[in-house]
């Protein structure tokens, strides 16, 4: 996956934990700079605890005292907000963000804003962002951890960059078994019509759209061959037991 030039900066933390959280955050979505503005504790037991495994992102991350230094030969700044601030920022979705962010990453240096927990960002501070980052959330409860409002603008880039290969169902070239063919598929609707008109349970004189539906439930589920097998070994041992009757 292509690197992205984003920095995600975090202004004046109270919980180390949240800092280890972000790292980890960071790390699952291929995100490496991070820096840190005036944190309450830092470093700590705790940040290193919930970064798991994300040591060289903690490690690698700039301490800053102000903003300002953080800041240094960024073009493009995007600030997070989790309520509206009636400030004359464009507002944008986390994935308006990550386009965004992305665009203006091949012309420079680019970082996010992430305010403190409880205050998040000043009026100041989000005088030098160029975007705003809002989440949506419930009315009901709007309160977002730091680390989780980190991992939504993470996995947005990734999604943008183009994202990881996901453990995806067997594809056709890595089926332990091949798909049924068309004649072993007829064999098995021949055999579950057969099946379920012994049983009583479908009418030869008025079958509807049951046999209908039921092949169109079997094809969108591409089954293999030994699926297929399974299947008509069921059948025939339901056909076996309605024969004993």
């Amino acid at each position: 996956m292509d690197s992205v030039d984003v920095k995600f900066v975090l202004v004046e933390t109270s919980h180390p934990g949240n800092i280890g959280g972000a790292a980890r955050a960071m790390k699952n979505m291929c995100l490496d700079q991070l820096a840190l503005v005036n944190p309450n504790r830092y470093p700590s037991a705790d940040a290193t605890s919930r970064a798991s495994g994300a040591d060289d992102i903690l490690m690698n991350a700039g301490i800053h005292e102000t903003v300002d230094q953080a800041l240094e030969g960024c073009a493009f700044v995007m600030g997070t907000s989790a309520r509206p601030r009636g400030l004359y920022i464009p507002e944008l979705t986390p994935k308006q963000c990550a386009e965004r962010i992305l665009a203006e990453s091949t012309q420079g240096k680019v970082a996010v804003l992430f305010g403190r927990e409880d205050s998040g960002l000043t009026n100041g501070e989000l005088d030098r962002c160029n975007a705003l980052m809002r989440i949506p959330t419930s009315q009901e409860y709007s309160s977002l951890n730091l680390a989780a409002a980190v991992q939504v603008l993470s996995y947005e880039l990734m999604i943008q960059r183009g994202e990881a290969p996901l453990q995806r169902p067997i594809g056709e070239g890595e089926r332990r078994h091949p798909l049924a063919n068309a004649d072993e598929m007829e064999g098995l609707f021949n055999h579950i019509e057969e099946s379920i008109i012994a049983t009583g349970f479908l009418d030869p004189e008025n079958p509807r759209q049951v046999m209908r539906r039921l092949r169109r439930l079997f094809n969108r589920a591409d089954v293999d061959r030994n699926e297929v097998n399974i299947l008509r070994g069921i059948l025939t041992s339901v056909q076996e037991t309605v024969r004993k009757v």
